[in-house]
């Protein structure tokens, strides 16, 4: 007894069974990746990536002789696809959630009190319906990831959004519940064009496009996925996926926040997860660039052959030397939310090699992440216990226990590298009946390791860091959404 995950993510897609013992099995996976036609634009063909899902999936189930019991979805989040509602064909290149071409919107809008950031789907959406049928004229379906999915997995006979995605928007009501009135006048976008909101897990439709048409019955966000996957469905622990960006996501509870908007420490409400009919919330802090800053010392600087060599190269020194490095090659996220700082690397001198370097990069990724933490408690007003590490990046021993150091907290290594997948899963199997509730997921968790601090870092000094990379580009630095 198994159900069928399908993770649509930005470079690829990927399909696997979950099963009732929390394990993830007969892995499959196609890259889709993004087009940058320009700078600032980035693009994907929404086609290929349906296309990608169905041939992972049936992959799966051919090669396991399976018939799942079930289907879920796991997805990157706020990016958006535009479809003719009758022929369900794109209508033009989807826009991922990177993409930047409606900055100006963003900062048009928000000279009228509307704070909407361009990461967000609201401006992307605004910006298909208006290229592809301006006098609204055409029958056009408007969505995110997991729309597009469930309307090809359904054969367009479900166009629907989860409240994790929905809620990451920038169109929903401060509830998640609905599509706000207001956001959408001013983006003169209709709620038909919009998918209908529904629960994280439950009868969501029939994916009568895969063998056996078995139910759909869940849709996830990735970083929502990626938190129930780490069983972190109560307040205490946080989630941290340090991937080619960083997040870290706590559970704050049933109530909803006072507002959409970010908190004094730069943290964002989500909406963790909804069944039967009642979203339970969650606190977001963003690092914009993680692994990418290992890329940077493999590919752009050539210092390191491979990623995975960089925990051993880190570990051949004792300490960085003094060298401190911020990692800010896209600028910095939480808490500082300045878009113009940039990578910094103070404190060389004659006697500093590649190891210092590399272990510099890596506890930047690793004091990064205790701002992400400290700000989360800040905007909630509760302390994190363990970080639970999921990502790439959790493979570097190195980088986990300087993580643990920078935070002074136990970290937790997810048993599976990226648990977005078994998220989605365990959420499927909510709505099979094989648990109650979300909140039963908790005991499915059992990290590869645990690591406990063994010393500490100089935060004092890595403050000091971060005031030198900020401001760097003052134009950037002044734009806030």
């Amino acid at each position: 007894m198994n159900v069928l995950v399908i993770d649509a993510g930005t470079s690829g897609v990927r399909a696997a069974l979950v099963s009732p013992d929390a394990t993830v099995t007969a892995e499959r996976h196609r890259p889709v990746l993004p087009d940058t036609p320009a700078p600032g634009l980035v693009e994907f063909d929404a086609a290929a990536l349906a296309a990608a899902a169905m041939e992972v999936a049936t992959d799966v189930l051919a090669g396991t002789r399976t018939t799942p019991v079930a289907v879920g979805v796991a997805n990157q989040r706020a990016s958006a696809v535009a479809w003719d509602r009758t022929t369900g064909v794109p209508l033009g290149p989807g826009l991922g959630w990177q993409d930047l071409r409606t900055v100006g919107t963003c900062l048009e809008l928000g000279a009228t009190g509307l704070r909407l950031a361009p990461n967000q789907t609201a401006t992307k959406a605004a910006w298909l319906a208006d290229t592809h049928d301006p006098g609204r004229t055409r029958d056009v379906c408007v969505g995110t990831i997991d729309s597009w999915l469930a309307w090809v997995l359904t054969r367009g006979e479900r166009f629907i959004t989860d409240a994790t995605n929905a809620g990451v928007t920038g169109l929903a009501t401060p509830d998640g519940t609905a599509w706000d009135p207001g956001v959408l006048d001013a983006l003169r976008l209709d709620a038909h064009l919009l998918p209908t909101i529904v629960d994280s897990a439950g009868d969501l439709g029939v994916a009568s496009a895969l063998p056996g048409a078995p139910p759909l019955v869940a849709l996830v966000g990735d970083q929502q996925a990626s938190m129930v996957g780490q069983g972190v469905v109560f307040a205490g622990p946080a989630k941290v996926t340090l991937g080619t960006g960083g997040m870290l996501d706590v559970v704050t509870g049933p109530d909803a926040p006072a507002s959409a908007h970010p908190g004094a420490a730069g943290t964002f409400p989500i909406v963790a997860w909804r069944h039967t009919g009642a979203n339970h919330w969650g606190r977001e802090a963003i690092m914009l660039s993680a692994g990418t800053n290992v890329e940077w010392l493999c590919d752009d600087l050539g210092i390191i052959d491979d990623v995975a060599d960089t925990d051993a190269v880190a570990a051949s020194c004792d300490d960085t030397g003094g060298v401190v490095y911020v990692p800010a090659l896209l600028g910095l996220g939480t808490p500082q939310w300045d878009y113009g700082a940039r990578g910094t690397l103070v404190g060389l001198t004659r006697g500093t090699g590649v190891p210092e370097v590399v272990r510099a990069v890596l506890e930047g990724v690793a004091h990064c992440t205790a701002d992400l933490a400290e700000a989360t408690e800040t905007d909630t007003g509760t302390a994190i216990g363990s970080l639970r590490l999921d990502g790439g990046m959790s493979r570097n021993a190195t980088l986990t226990q300087a993580l643990a150091n920078a935070t002074q907290r136990v970290v937790e290594v997810s048993p599976v590298v990226e648990a977005t997948a078994l998220g989605a899963g365990l959420l499927a199997g909510v709505a099979c009946g094989w648990w109650s509730t979300p909140g039963d997921l908790a005991a499915t968790w059992a990290p590869r390791d645990i690591v406990e601090p063994t010393g500490t870092l100089d935060r004092d000094r890595w403050r000091e860091a971060c005031e030198r990379a900020g401001g760097w580009l003052p134009d950037l630095s002044a734009v806030s959404f």
